[in-house]
């Protein structure tokens, strides 16, 4: 998928099973990114995705996960009014906006298999977690306390500046970060040749598929895309501006 995907299990201060676990761990994961990006990526031509974008296949004729991703991508694109959309400007199908999420999702219930329970899966900065890091080593400090996983958002104008660190609390315990600070101007926008007015959109939700979509939308949709948002469903939003001005739900300024 063009990205890094890092695991960590329990925080990666304890042992979390021994090394056979944590080879069993990477394995799995490593698996469940290889399936999803031999099917989706429009990168590699041999592809089911690429072969249906050729007319090697038809869409009908693609198997059953293709069209269960495609048909939750045309969800989401009515969902956002049509600001998230599963199909390339030239109408080729680009499941590249939710693939990922999905990924993610399936590569947890694979840590959840092997009775792993607590667990941070980062991919591409997009990150979902399980459980509480470190129990055990955070309750010989302080009994009373369940530590909470904590993500760092990265000001875009700046790498090695942060705009702030946010525990990901239930129900909150995904963020996906959307825009043009990694790879340029890759979002497509509803007016075209607009620019979007945000250079960079976290979202704090319960999972990371709505964390991810609504992300790209608001980076798509700008301003009123991200107060419809944030009126329907419950989640947590930094926005920078292009200038670098910031935008935030009022959780993430609190």
């Amino acid at each position: 998928m063009g990205t890094v995907v890092s695991v960590r299990l329990n925080g990666g201060l304890t042992d979390a099973g021994g090394p056979v676990l944590r080879h069993a761990a990477r394995a799995a994961v490593a698996g469940v990114f290889d399936r999803w990006d031999d099917r989706f990526s429009l990168y590699r031509p041999g592809s089911e995705l690429s072969r249906v974008a050729s007319g090697a296949i038809r869409l009908p004729n693609a198997s059953r996960e293709l069209r269960d991703c495609y048909a939750l991508a045309l969800d989401w694109r009515d969902r956002t009014d049509g600001v998230f959309t599963p199909h390339r400007g030239d109408g080729v199908i680009d499941l590249s906006g939710i693939v990922k999420a999905l990924a993610i999702v399936e590569a947890g219930s694979a840590l959840e298999s092997l009775g792993q329970k607590a667990w941070s899966i980062n991919a591409g900065g997009d990150i979902l977690v399980s459980g509480c890091p470190n129990v055990t080593f955070a309750r010989r400090l302080d009994p009373n306390v369940d530590p909470d996983w904590v993500v760092a958002l990265v000001n875009p104008l700046d790498r090695l500046d942060l705009l702030a660190t946010v525990p990901l609390r239930a129900p909150l315990r995904a963020v996906a970060t959307s825009g043009s600070a990694e790879r340029g101007d890759h979002i497509w926008t509803p007016a075209p040749g607009i620019r979007s007015p945000f250079r960079q959109v976290s979202v704090l939700a319960a999972d990371i598929v709505t964390a991810d979509v609504l992300a790209t939308a608001i980076v798509a949709g700008g301003e009123p895309m991200l107060n419809q948002c944030a009126a329907t469903y419950e989640i947590e939003v930094l926005a920078v501006l292009q200038g670098g001005g910031l935008l935030a739900t009022p959780g993430l300024r609190r």
